[in-house]
């Protein structure tokens, strides 16, 4: 294997033919991210879970509830109701995920002020380059 960190799987993400590619394209989504910390706490529906992710179109939202529900870290419940009510929640697997990208979460929001700092500086800095 060629990564760094040899755990044994039989999966390297470093090989570029690695199924693991996929799944970690689905982690890049920001949207997955926020959906799977939403429902880290518990179920919702998906108006509830609207409301929570300012910014997420309906069309966006069901996309990414069924990519979550299709990878087997999101259960959805249909209840026999008029109207229909649907209910997500995590599976243990997806619960698993939450606990890793919350540590993410914690680790962006405490170091947020040094990144638009660095931006900053680095903005600041390649102006002078114009200017050259």
């Amino acid at each position: 294997m060629d990564s760094d960190d040899d755990h044994g799987f039989g999966y390297d993400a470093f090989r570029r033919t690695c199924p693991s590619h996929t799944v970690l394209e689905m982690l890049a989504s920001k949207w997955v991210y926020l959906v799977v910390c939403a429902l880290r706490k518990g179920r919702l529906r998906n108006g509830e879970l609207a409301r929570k992710r300012e910014g997420i179109t309906p069309k966006m939202l069901t996309q990414t509830l069924r990519v979550l529900e299709r990878d087997g870290l999101v259960r959805r419940e249909i209840f026999p109701v008029i109207p229909p009510r649907v209910e997500y929640e995590l599976t243990d697997l997806g619960q698993n995920l939450a606990g890793l990208l919350t540590q993410i979460r914690s680790w962006a929001e405490q170091h947020a002020p040094d990144i638009k700092d660095a931006r900053a500086k680095a903005i600041a800095g390649s102006e002078g380059d114009w200017a050259a």
